[in-house]
Formats: structure tokens, C-alpha cells, sequence
């Protein structure tokens, strides 16, 4: 008993090893999911799938993936369970082994949106492990956290294109390999997460709660007006991430390993981004790191389309590390809205992010075919305009509160 309590004390100190543990699995979680849409090309071919077959692979995966994570951040809220991170895990490695052996289009839905659901409960459970695990450093933790999924759908497509393009579909079961580890760390961090949430209940301690009084209707605005920098920001990484190459190969003739080299110096640098905005929006303020993060980033995503090569990759890179900074800053603004609401808010907002990648993608990708990559780039240039609307948040400040 004399050990719990000494934990309760310690609730204030950031806890380093729980945070990486996440931040890792985050990482496997990202990495599974990347993997659906870098097989496209072997499904087509090997099932003789039309686009509209694809896309609706694509549409069961987002459903799953997206729209049901709020949903399932409303019932965590109620009921936190430290095992459902695991049990998330577990249908993910389902889904993979299933894709693995898929010899239907419908087994092929059915895979995914399993992959899907994985998804949909992992990250609500873990953006609250991140939190519980923060000793008050709430924009640092939802960094780390964050970074481990950035580099995992940078590193998912990458080894399925070492595996299993050249190896064939079965060789998919080997990512369930990632699930299992998953599975055996989140199992741990459950544990741990499980103690934590005994801890909280029965002892008082001090927690870092926000002062605020906000209506509900002035909180409701706020969340929207949050989602609306979540849109601008992730529609613009849409069209980095997905077309930076093909706007380099197209613009500047250089070579398909070049760009590749520079669209993984944008992302360094996204992941970099993401680090430092955590850390700043605890030391500054998350509404100022909101301001610079996706406002600030516009000069130079105005000025990129225009550029030669050398400031084309210097311009991306600054636009990476400003414009990462801010999803951290906004999610933990927006808990502190609403700090009883922590699964709905991360899922609400992890589901807005991954629906906003994927319709952005889609459309943009439209857009090319109808005009032209470069069109593209300088229409997107004004997306991180969007962020003058960041006035209309309110100022809140964390305080201690026993």
C-alpha cells in the first residue's frame, strides 16, 4: 500500500518509459494501417479490381478507421478499460492475417475494416495513457505520442514495397509480426495504465486542470474552429505528402530517387516539428504555438510554387517544422476544453485527421488530372490562411487545483 501512495505523489512527474512504450506502439499501429493503401497495386491486378472496387476499400477503411472513433472515445470516457488497447491491437493483427490469406473481395472489406476498428480503439485509450502519463506536460506528451504514428505510415509503405511487392500478398501475414509486439506491449502498458486509474480514484492529488468558464455553446465553438485548422493543415500535408514528388519530377525533371530523397527530409522534418511543438505549447501557451504553427506557415507555402529546386527543399522543410508543431498544440487545447471528454476529443480528432487525409488526397488527386500538379501546389499554398481564425479561440491557462 505504502508504494501506491508513494506513486500517487509522483503523478506530477512526467513518466518517460510509458510515453515511449506508446509513442512505439502508436508507431506499429501507423505502420499496419499504412500498409492497405501501399497494396493497391497488388489487389487491382491480382483481383482484377476496377477503381471503384479500390475506393471502396478505401471507404470501409476510413468508416472504420475515422467516423467511428468518436464513438468509441464516448464510451471510453464512461468506461476506461486498459485492456481495450490490446484488444485493439488484436483485431488489427486480425485483419492482416485475414488480408494475408484473402482470396475474395469481400474477405478483402471485411480485413480492413477489422484494421480499421483496431485503429478506431487504439488511439483514444492511448491520446488518455499520453495524458495520464504527462506529469502536466500534455503538449510534449501528445508529441511523443504523435511522432511514433508520423513514422510509421513514413516506414509502412517503404517495407511493403521491400516485402511484399516483390514477395506476393501472403507475405502481409509477416506484418502481424508488428501486431504481436504490439499486443504484448500494450498488455504492459494496460498494467501500468490500470494502477494509474486505481491511483486516481482513491487517493487526492494535484492535477493540472484548466480554469475556464466557457459555455457549452462558446466550447462547441471553439472544437469547431479547432476542426477547421485540423482541415487546413492536413489537406496541405495531403498534397506534400502525396504529390511533393510528382510536383518535383514535374517541375524540375530530377529523378524519382531525388525526389524521394526530398519528400523524406519534408517528413524528418514534419517529425521534428512535431517534438518541438509539444514542448513549446507547454512553455508558450498552445493557443500562440496554434498561431505560428498553421498562420505562420503560409509565407512560405505561398512562396514555394515559385521557387528554384535548392529553395523549393529549403521552403518545404521550413514549412515541415512550422506546420507539424501544431496538431499536438491543438489536441491538447482542445482537452483542456473539455477535460472530461478526453477519448471523445481524441478520437473526434484522430478520426477528423485520418477523413481529412484521405478525402484530401482524393480530391486534390482529382484536381491534378483535371489541370495540373503545379495548379495544385498553388492552390494549396493558401490552405495555411485559414489559420487567422485561431483569434476567435479563447485564452485558457492550466492551473493546479487539489
Amino acid at each position: 500500500m505504502e508504494n501506491i501512495q508513494t506513486k500517487t505523489i509522483d503523478t506530477t512527474k512526467i513518466v518517460y518509459p510509458i510515453l515511449f512504450m506508446i509513442s512505439f506502439s502508436h508507431f506499429l499501429n501507423d505502420l499496419i494501417q499504412s500498409t492497405i493503401p501501399s497494396l493497391y497495386p497488388i489487389l487491382k491486378g491480382e483481383f482484377k479490381l476496377s477503381f471503384a472496387q479500390i475506393g471502396m476499400i478505401t471507404l470501409v477503411f476510413q468508416l472504420t478507421a475515422s467516423i467511428l472513433q468518436p464513438f468509441v472515445g464516448i464510451y471510453t470516457d464512461k468506461k476506461p478499460n486498459p485492456r481495450s488497447l490490446a484488444v485493439g491491437m488484436t483485431l488489427s493483427m486480425a485483419g492482416l492475417l485475414l488480408l494475408a490469406a484473402a482470396h475474395q473481395y469481400y474477405v478483402i472489406l471485411m480485413a480492413v475494416a477489422l484494421i480499421g476498428m483496431g485503429s478506431s480503439i487504439f488511439h483514444p485509450e492511448a491520446s488518455r495513457v499520453a495524458q495520464l502519463a504527462s506529469g502536466g506536460q500534455k503538449g510534449l506528451a501528445q508529441s511523443i505520442f504523435q511522432v511514433g504514428g508520423n513514422s510509421g505510415s513514413a516506414i509502412g509503405p517503404l517495407l511493403v514495397a521491400l516485402i511484399v511487392l516483390p514477395l506476393g500478398q501472403g507475405y502481409v501475414g509477416l506484418f502481424a509480426i508488428a501486431a504481436f509486439i504490439g499486443i504484448i506491449l500494450l498488455w504492459r502498458i494496460g498494467n501500468w495504465y490500470a494502477e494509474r486509474l486505481s491511483i486516481r480514484k482513491a487517493a487526492k492529488h494535484k492535477d493540472i486542470v484548466v480554469n475556464i468558464q466557457l459555455s457549452r455553446k462558446k466550447v462547441l465553438f471553439s472544437i469547431t474552429i479547432l476542426l477547421a485548422l485540423v482541415f487546413s493543415k492536413y489537406i496541405y500535408l495531403a498534397s506534400m505528402t502525396n504529390y511533393f514528388t510528382f510536383f518535383l519530377i514535374d517541375k524540375f525533371h530530377i529523378s524519382v530517387k531525388d525526389s524521394q530523397l526530398y519528400l523524406f527530409m519534408f517528413l524528418a522534418a514534419v517529425a521534428i516539428g512535431t517534438i518541438l511543438g509539444g514542448k513549446l505549447g507547454d512553455k508558450y501557451g498552445r493557443k500562440k504555438i496554434i498561431w505560428i504553427s498553421i498562420l505562420g506557415a503560409a509565407p512560405f507555402t505561398l512562396c514555394l510554387p515559385y521557387l528554384s529546386l535548392v529553395w523549393t527543399i529549403i521552403f518545404a522543410v521550413l514549412i515541415g517544422l512550422i506546420i507539424a508543431s501544431a496538431f499536438s498544440a491543438i489536441l491538447v487545447y482542445a482537452t483542456d476544453l473539455m477535460p472530461d471528454k478526453i477519448g471523445l476529443v481524441a478520437g473526434l480528432f484522430f478520426g477528423f485527421m485520418f477523413g481529412m487525409g484521405g478525402i484530401g488526397s482524393a480530391v486534390l488527386g482529382a484536381l491534378a488530372d483535371d489541370t495540373s500538379i503545379e495548379f495544385v501546389f498553388r492552390i494549396c499554398a493558401f490552405l495555411p490562411l485559414i489559420g487567422i481564425i485561431t483569434a476567435f479561440l479563447p485564452n485558457i491557462k492550466a492551473n493546479k487545483k487539489a
